[in-house]
């Protein structure tokens, strides 16, 4: 179980010192990069009497690569490869191409909710780097659930490496704690630090041309152009020039674990979360389950602060995590379309820009072998959620980051299921540790949806309407 991997990190932050303000009021952040935060509701009679489509994540251009996928007709899964590819480019700090993440879909035509698993793995070999697994897993994900072609999926992400992208202030964000990192590879820094080695500023426009060669191929090629292509080799190379022992076979052959998620009842909403099979699921299904448990008593029901904090700290007891890094290097963005089909994912690169490492020639910086190192817990913090509500879906979002991603979800749905209105920004309230964990949520309640993107975040919720 990943979250048995966590021990005391001396002056990292403990995952205690964050739990009194989970459940604070996060102050709003202005608007960012000339777009308000604010999303649109949109009202009709799709999905139950509600329709619209939208897209939220922690970075405001890939959300708006994912609404303009929606605007042209994508579905939610088309939206969400898009916002991936174009996270790998605007946002490597936790979404880059050497990682991997969970997926959760619910098709609303057929009633069916599935969940896609494609972490990133330890080599068998051992060593520091991770094998990916984000590009196989959104191809899965985009081939099953996807209407348009693929290419138009991974097109936005490699037109922003390819021409450039303004940093925005989410990325700006986690690059001023995590220069060291940074400075010590020559691809990061050339991309991201001046000529005197400090952060670029926010607005300054970068490119990545290695980067845009990988998503050309990937775009023309599949996956299999990105695991048993050139692409591929110079990966296999430079791990093994730097030490690593991904292999082969293990690389070429990732596969991606299909599987129905958990499904939990939250009051009227039935909860889907990874499957309790993963560290993910496994610490999300604790917290939620004690949550259910502690608003079933008295106190509890009438004090929803206190049995959120409490199922945290039960969660946190149960799989002994003391120490946390204070970024782990996640990050999570969901869709919904007009069909109501929704997509949740949360993504890791298990650290800040993963392993630091960038494979030369390909623009690919690899993510750090779980069993590496403190950080190799974030993928039990990932927290893909999607509730349903009836025939109709409630909230499809992601924590991400740590323990309060997963309880500001948890929060979220204990309040909708108090009948509270979740409407603005503010009222989804932060995880209190931002940009590290943060909460994206779209949330559906009397006949109209709003994409809200944490409070306390540099991040967006769009509508992605073509009308």
């Amino acid at each position: 179980m990943l979250l048995s991997a966590c021990s005391s990190l001396g002056d990292d932050v403990t995952a205690g010192e964050a739990l009194g303000t989970i459940t604070g009021g996060g102050s709003t952040t202005g608007t960012d990069d000339a777009t308000s935060p604010a999303a649109r509701t949109t009202q009709g009679d799709v999905n139950g009497g509600v329709s619209g489509t939208f897209a939220v994540g922690d970075e405001p251009y890939a959300v708006k690569a994912g609404a303009a996928i929606l605007a042209q007709g994508g579905s939610a899964a088309d939206a969400a490869t898009a916002m991936y590819f174009a996270l790998s480019v605007t946002y490597p700090v936790a979404a880059g191409l050497g990682g991997g993440g969970i997926c959760l879909v619910h098709d609303s035509a057929s009633g069916r909710t599935e969940e896609f698993d494609f972490l990133a793995r330890d080599s068998g070999g051992g060593g520091a780097y991770a094998v990916p697994g984000n590009i196989r897993g959104f191809a899965a994900l985009q081939g099953s659930y996807g209407v348009l072609p693929w290419q138009r999926d991974v097109s936005p992400g490699e037109g922003l490496a390819s021409t450039g992208f303004p940093i925005s202030r989410a990325l700006s964000a986690r690059l001023a704690t995590t220069l060291d990192v940074v400075r010590l590879d020559a691809g990061l820094a050339a991309e991201f630090l001046d000529e005197s080695g400090n952060a670029k500023p926010v607005g300054t426009v970068v490119t990545n041309t290695d980067l845009a060669q990988t998503l050309s191929a990937i775009r023309l090629g599949g996956p299999d152009a990105f695991y048993k292509g050139e692409v591929g080799a110079r990966i296999l190379a430079y791990s093994q020039s730097q030490g690593g022992a991904i292999g082969v076979p293990e690389f070429a052959r990732y596969g991606v674990t299909r599987s129905a998620p958990q499904e939990l009842q939250l009051g009227s909403q039935s909860v889907y979360l990874p499957s309790a099979q993963t560290g993910a699921g496994a610490f999300s299904g604790a917290l939620f389950g004690t949550l259910i448990q502690a608003q079933q008593t008295q106190t509890g029901s009438g004090d929803l602060q206190a049995a959120i904090v409490v199922s945290v700290k039960h969660a946190l007891a149960q799989f002994k995590v003391t120490n946390l890094p204070p970024d782990l290097g996640a990050t999570g963005f969901a869709a919904r379309d007009g069909a109501g089909q929704s997509v949740s994912c949360a993504v890791t690169m298990n650290g800040p820009f993963g392993s630091g490492h960038n494979a030369t020639g390909t623009g690919v910086t690899l993510a750090r072998a779980p069993s590496s190192g403190p950080a190799g817990i974030a993928a039990a913090f990932l927290t893909p959620v999607i509730a349903t509500q009836g025939s109709s879906v409630s909230l499809v979002g992601a924590g991400a980051g740590g323990p309060n991603g997963t309880a500001a979800v948890g929060y979220a749905l204990a309040r909708m299921g108090q009948g509270e209105a979740l409407i603005r920004r503010t009222d989804l309230r932060s995880t209190g540790v931002a940009p590290f964990e943060t909460v994206n949520a779209i949330t559906c309640q009397s006949d109209a949806c709003v994409a809200l993107s944490d409070p306390s975040a540099n991040g967006l919720g769009a509508a992605g309407d073509s009308r």
